[in-house]
């Protein structure tokens, strides 16, 4: 399928790895230029080049801490300086620490709200008045099926995602008269380093072995796996394209079928 977006520009945080480094991936494949952002100087510079070199597309690669209001207004900055305007934005974090509600003080919470939530609004604030002006933007924002269902032993990720549905949900009804399309996508578990630290805290708190650790979560997935990263960043692009676009507020998961809601 020709996705019809070669040559748009699209902005991917927390893309030196994981999931953020699987849909700028995803979107280069498509012919997308890129402005990608991570808190590792290094790091993000390795993965722009490494883009820049496989798939030949512009690569903008530079150091943001999302948390960091200064940071991100750097960053939009030298975007718009770099390529005039953007027209995808999919927003991404690291995931807060693990562990239950009374391993925590309220103040971990404010942080957890601060790096899921509010960073993701600085980063539509910043981003969204040149969807406007050209009448055509994809917001896409990466939480988890936390949000759907709270999972043991992630209290502050529970916690902080459930807002930016509310954000985005509102924010689709708000903005799409200028063609631009909003929508949540929830991850279940992917083979990422966030997941593989969930593993080990589970080996550590419940003295498991590693297999015993993983095929605890597996158990639970009707198709028996744990997601790869390209298959998220897959239908990134697709919701980033031309083929998605009367798709808007929604909350898609991607987790094998492991949510057993109806709604």
């Amino acid at each position: 399928m020709n996705l019809n977006i070669k040559g748009k520009i699209a902005v991917v945080t927390a893309a030196s790895r994981g999931l953020g480094k699987a849909v700028a991936e995803a979107l280069a494949a498509e012919g997308v230029n890129l402005a990608i952002c991570s808190r590792n100087k290094d790091a993000i510079e390795k993965t722009g080049e490494s883009i820049r070199s496989k798939y030949k597309v512009e690569v903008l690669s530079l150091p943001c801490d999302i948390k960091n209001r200064k940071d991100i207004e750097n960053f939009r900055l030298k975007t718009i300086e770099r390529y005039g305007t953007v027209h995808i934005l999919f927003t991404n974090s690291g995931g807060p620490p693990a562990g239950k509600i009374l391993d925590f003080k309220t103040e971990d919470f404010r942080d957890a709200i601060e790096l899921n939530l509010m960073s993701m609004i600085e980063l539509v604030y910043s981003f969204i008045p040149y969807m406007i002006k050209q009448r055509w933007g994809r917001i896409i924002a990466s939480t988890s099926i936390s949000v759907k269902q709270p999972i043991d032993n992630i209290a502050l990720s529970n916690v902080s995602r459930v807002g930016v549905i509310a954000f985005v949900k509102t924010l689709s009804r708000e903005i799409g008269r200028y063609n631009i399309t909003s929508n949540i996508i929830a991850p279940g578990y992917i083979k990422t380093e966030r997941v593989e630290n969930l593993i080990k805290n589970r080996m550590d708190k419940e003295k498991l072995s590693y297999k015993e650790a993983a095929m605890d979560i597996i158990k639970n997935i009707p198709l028996d796996r744990i997601g790869k990263p390209k298959e998220f960043g897959s239908l990134v692009a697709y919701l980033s394209s031309e083929a998605a676009s009367y798709i808007n507020g929604e909350t898609i998961l991607i987790d094998g079928g492991l949510y057993k809601g109806l709604f």
